[in-house]
């Protein structure tokens, strides 16, 4: 049966899997949510026998339920191929009684990837469904990760253009390479003056002004997104935490229908929300636990009730969660809301003009299954240090945010579920704050020293996309302010 997907803020409604990827963002400024939660049609016990891919189609296809099977089984292959540098896609590593479910094994080293690397194909796919005859012009604001695998998705993807904002200074030396270097005709990077929110603020903006939009399609162009706000993000992130649950099951680390907790460190809230979908869909998943820096937004929301990004913005050495404007959470506020989006309307508006809003304890009581912490640079440090010291396993700083958290979870509350931490990044991709966590002091060496420093170290082979951006030249040197991001598209575009 059809699943149709509607505004979480009430403007539209009955539009199709393929259409609401297409346009990425609502009208209204809401996301897109489907009129249901899907639950899957497979036995526990048939998805430990499943591949990766076999996994990807039983999720996805109860989402995306406009694609056929051929279109969403060609996406699928094109996506989760020799890419990634692991036949599991996203292999479970046990160390010190966690899991953590690696997400990096893709182009670029962090969990971006396992989305991203769809996306373009769902979304060329959805062009000719829909008889698009305009350019998608996809556009982007990445606090690090989101930028450089959605450039790599999309380079050189006929009839799309890809423009990244990204906070200059506000990323690490990797992350910033990585997009500055990245080849396809059709990519552009612009480091703006401010903060992620600045960027991802200014990106909605855009995506709403209608006069720049008429414009832009007397042009030829429309505007797309790659971000979490797009459900063509959202649903592959269900995938690998069905996945994983499946292969504890497979390795006889669980009994079927044993409840797990998941932990995840959380910025945006895309990816610890794909793993509530999960559990909305039937995984027996217990807590989830949103892991947060200094950035505690979250922590403060799921501590509290109420939602204040009235506060200094603090730049940490897990820059990826550098995010005081949690986009995804709108989602769990329109479920938590009974999908009212009048509802939810009213709260997105409160968070707009005065930068914070307080949800029912009806609501919060609907957000029971979430559990807020959060790390410190102290604690994160500590965590990837002891890791290391007691197993050899080495991690990123996300990660260890998450780790230290689950820990601290699992000692206040008891719980004794075994957990699975989403890890999801290679601890490559931020080598400095990595290799100071682990020496407890700061490194003066350049980044390509304590990443030879770091591989010696580990025994961790230096993987493929941090080797090709040591020499690469820098193609990419747009900067702006956070006010002039129409300007700097509309050159872009030569309009």
């Amino acid at each position: 049966m059809a699943l149709s997907y509607q505004s979480t803020r009430g403007g539209q409604q009955g539009v199709s899997a393929s259409q609401a990827i297409l346009q990425g963002l609502a009208l209204d400024g809401g996301l897109f949510m489907p009129t249901e939660i899907p639950k899957l049609e497979v036995s526990l016990d048939q998805l430990a026998a499943m591949t990766y891919q076999e996994t990807a189609y039983e999720v996805m296809r109860l989402f995306l339920t406009d694609y056929t099977e051929e279109e969403l089984k060609s996406c699928i292959a094109r996506a989760y191929d020799s890419k990634f540098d692991t036949e599991e896609i996203a292999p479970l590593v046990k160390a010190g009684g966690i899991y953590y479910l690696e997400l990096f094994h893709g182009k670029t080293i962090a969990f971006k990837d396992m989305a991203l690397s769809i996306l373009p194909h769902l979304m060329t796919t959805a062009a000719k469904k829909n008889h698009v005859d305009k350019e998608i012009v996809i556009l982007t604001a990445t606090s690090g990760d989101t930028g450089k695998a959605a450039m790599a998705g999309f380079a050189d993807v006929p009839g799309t253009r890809i423009i990244v904002f990204y906070p200059k200074n506000g990323v690490s030396p990797v992350q910033e390479l990585q997009m500055r270097t990245q080849k396809g005709d059709n990519t552009s990077v612009v480091a703006i003056r401010g903060n992620f929110d600045d960027a991802q603020s200014g990106v909605k903006k855009l995506f709403g002004d209608e006069e720049f939009n008429r414009l832009l399609n007397e042009k030829g162009f429309q505007f797309s997104s790659a971000n979490s706000i797009n459900i063509g993000r959202l649903v592959p992130q269900i995938v690998y935490y069905v996945y994983a649950y499946a292969k504890l099951l497979e390795n006889r680390e669980i009994a079927e229908g044993e409840t797990i907790n998941v932990a995840v460190p959380t910025g945006n809230f895309g990816n610890i929300l794909a793993a509530y979908l999960a559990k909305q869909m039937g995984i027996p998943i217990g807590k989830l636990i949103c892991a947060s820096n200094d950035n505690k937004v979250l922590y403060d929301f799921f501590t509290t009730g109420t939602y204040d990004r009235n506060r200094e913005f603090i730049l940490t050495n897990s820059p990826s969660m550098d995010i005081l404007i949690s986009s995804n959470l709108e989602r769990l506020i329109y479920l938590s809301a009974g999908c009212d989006a009048a509802v939810n309307a009213r709260l997105m508006e409160e968070l707009s003009v005065s930068g914070k809003y307080t949800v029912t304890p009806q609501m919060r009581e609907k957000m029971k299954d979430f559990w807020g912490g959060y790390a410190d640079w102290e604690a994160d440090a500590g965590e990837i240090r002891s890791v290391f010291e007691d197993t050899g396993y080495l991690m990123d700083t996300h990660t260890g945010v998450a780790s230290a958290v689950c820990r601290r979870y699992a000692a206040e509350t008891g719980d004794q579920a075994k957990m699975v931490v989403a890890s999801t990044a290679s601890p490559y991709k931020f080598s400095r704050s990595v290799m100071e966590a682990l020496k407890g002091r700061q490194e003066e060496a350049d980044e390509f020293r304590l990443i030879d420093e770091m591989s010696a170290l580990s025994g961790i082979p230096i993987p493929q996309a941090v080797e090709e951006i040591r020499s690469a030249p820098i193609r990419h040197s747009r900067e702006c302010g956070r006010d002039e991001m129409k300007a700097e598209v509309a050159d872009i575009l030569g309009i």
